[in-house]
């Protein structure tokens, strides 16, 4: 099976436009986008690879999931075209093997069967789109463009949260507790009587909190803390009770 890979200048630049813009990665080869091609048709695959190319996006090519999950792949933003059936492990079977070791990669799965049930188990697993070969070439990028504006966000959502449970490390439990009760509106006097120290002290955790998190408002210190993982928010309401 074959691709065509012809594509007007105009489109190329929106394709580099949206991967660019997703992430500031232009000269800097670690933050460069990387498209992941897993197809067990080497025509296809070598279609696939041409057409990243023609658009400057860099891609890596594997005939089957075993030798993708050997390969040990550089730390890059991008996402994965996978075909959903190939001898072997399946591209289902990687996505969920990927899923089990903590990595959500985005995931755009292409098939040359017409399978719903299979396609409505991988969208609910979290995969990007399910595109029936022949792809087109504009329905194809897109997906990979939007596939990798979702790996970007999330690993710059990952870097904010590492950054902010840093920070969380160096407030002390009581610190903690204030910082949930803030977080939660409570007015200083209801978080003195929910703990049983005085508003002073209360007001005096507060300082400390906002300088060692290096916040400058309540507005800034309610999205930090909803952005910390639910089991890190959960363990600093046990504290609290």
């Amino acid at each position: 099976m074959s691709v065509s890979y012809q594509m007007s200048d105009s489109y190329k630049n929106t394709v580099l436009k949206r991967s660019q813009t997703a992430g500031k990665w232009v000269g800097e080869e670690v933050d460069r986008p990387l498209v992941i091609l897993v197809d067990d048709d080497d025509s296809l695959r070598e279609a696939l690879h041409e057409l990243l190319q023609s658009v400057g996006l860099d891609a890596v090519s594997f005939a089957s999931t075993r030798e993708l999950l050997e390969a040990g792949l550089p730390d890059r933003p991008g996402c994965l075209v996978v075909d959903i059936r190939m001898p072997g492990l399946s591209g289902l079977d990687l996505q969920h093997r990927l899923a089990d070791n903590g990595d959500s990669k985005p995931i755009i799965f292409l098939t040359a069967h017409g399978d719903i049930p299979m396609s409505v188990q991988a969208m609910k697993a979290g995969a990007i789109d399910f595109l029936t070969k022949p792809v087109r070439d504009q329905t194809l990028l897109d997906a990979i463009a939007a596939g990798i504006e979702r790996d970007v966000e999330q690993r710059v959502h990952l870097r904010m949260v590492k950054e902010h449970l840093g920070k969380l490390s160096l407030l002390t439990p009581r610190e903690r507790q204030v910082l949930r009760e803030v977080a939660l509106g409570r007015l200083n006097k209801q978080i003195a009587f929910s703990l049983g120290i005085s508003e002073i002290t209360v007001k005096l955790h507060r300082c400390n909190v906002m300088r060692k998190m290096q916040l400058t408002s309540v507005g800034e210190l309610v999205r930090l803390w909803e952005s910390l993982p639910v089991e890190v928010r959960e363990m600093v309401d046990v504290q609290h009770h």
